[in-house]
């Protein structure tokens, strides 16, 4: 099998806007990649880029794609570990864009043999919990967002994002653990907001309420603190996200006693097959992975879903921006259903999503 043509375009969608600690996002703009092969199979990647994590733009995206896509013509798809050799020592970083292609070459290789991309790259489960987020706003708003997300839509596991004023912070997860009562799951995202100081504080309120995991309170680049960070803090799970660009962030990260969770972006890494090697690290230490996701379309949240869905360590998902992006405007369909925030994965060739592309 060999690649013989490869092309994208650029999907811009507008949204409600969404609050975190050094962001308000409103709106999503991707990159579909379209490959097609000699066989006549035909797969489809997805870039999402954020430049404050990934450092990219949808313009530095095409540009890469322009570089790269020339040489890979007549490669067989089923070489990945070369296409991301060539990716990686062509460019460094740009893991958004190298996640498009890697997400297209793995449809491909589901589809040429016969099943969906989870089973061939693990198969350790078909049923996956989703969580879903609550932006930032007063903490009163917030509450009321968690008890719409519970008893209107049924989700079990809310995830809400902080960083910005403790006491905000605090407030916040108290009230919504009071709206929500005992049973439902809450874990908090700083996004980088706090230092060790703030931090500490934040996380003793958080255990007030309960709070399973507290993602992310430092800069990505402070892995000193991190670790020091850890060891004052007892009863909740510390998951690091920005920090946690490649199995050797991993690696370094968890042997340095910075974590207990890491958080896989397929968009920071740069798509399934990195990711499978980050997971494959956690493992290895004895640490869980969740699977996260950027603005993304439910092309590439099938994918994280899938990688998920392949290894037992991938215990806990936050693939939910499928739901704020307009995937009728994009012409993108199938590849999983979700009821009560369980998220089913077709048992169907590659991804199982269908795109008018």
């Amino acid at each position: 099998m060999k690649i013989t043509d490869i092309r994208w375009e650029k999907v811009r969608v507008g949204m409600e806007p969404f609050k975190i600690s050094f962001a308000t996002i409103d709106a999503a703009e991707i990159m579909i990649l379209k490959v097609t092969t000699d066989t006549g199979i035909t797969g489809y990647g997805e870039a999402s880029p954020f430049s404050p994590v990934t450092g990219e733009t949808i313009d530095s995206v095409d540009a890469f794609l322009r570089t790269v896509t020339p040489g890979m013509i007549g490669m067989d798809p089923f070489e990945i570990e070369r296409i991301h050799f060539m990716m990686d020592h062509t460019f460094t970083g740009n893991g958004a864009a190298k996640c498009a292609v890697d997400l297209a070459m793995y449809d491909i290789m589901g589809k040429s043999a016969g099943v969906p991309v989870w089973k061939l790259i693990g198969g350790f489960r078909g049923e996956i919990e989703n969580d879903t987020t609550i932006g930032i706003m007063a903490p009163e708003d917030m509450a009321k967002t968690a008890v719409h997300f519970v008893k209107d839509l049924g989700y079990r596991i809310l995830k809400v994002k902080v960083g910005i004023d403790p006491d905000d912070d605090i407030r916040a997860l108290a009230l919504i653990r009071e709206a929500v009562g005992p049973d439902v799951r809450l874990r908090v995202d700083a996004n980088q907001g706090y230092d060790v100081s703030r931090a500490v504080y934040a996380l003793e309120g958080f255990k007030k309420a309960g709070v399973d995991a507290v993602e992310q309170c430092l800069p990505w680049w402070d892995r000193a603190h991190m670790a020091e960070l850890k060891t004052k803090v007892s009863g909740i799970a510390l998951m690091l996200d920005e920090a946690v660009h490649d199995e050797k962030d991993a690696a370094a990260l968890l042997a340095g006693g910075c974590a207990d969770i890491l958080n896989i972006k397929l968009m920071k890494c740069g798509g399934i097959l990195p990711g499978l090697k980050i997971a494959d690290v956690a493992g290895a230490f004895g640490a869980t992975c969740m699977v996260g996701c950027m603005m993304e379309s439910r092309l590439a949240i099938t994918a994280g879903l899938s990688l998920i869905a392949s290894r037992s360590c991938a215990a806990e998902a936050d693939c939910d921006s499928y739901y704020i992006f307009d995937d009728a405007k994009a012409g993108i369909t199938g590849g999983f259903v979700e009821e009560n925030g369980v998220a089913r994965l077709y048992n169907e060739p590659g991804f199982g999503v269908k795109i008018n592309f």
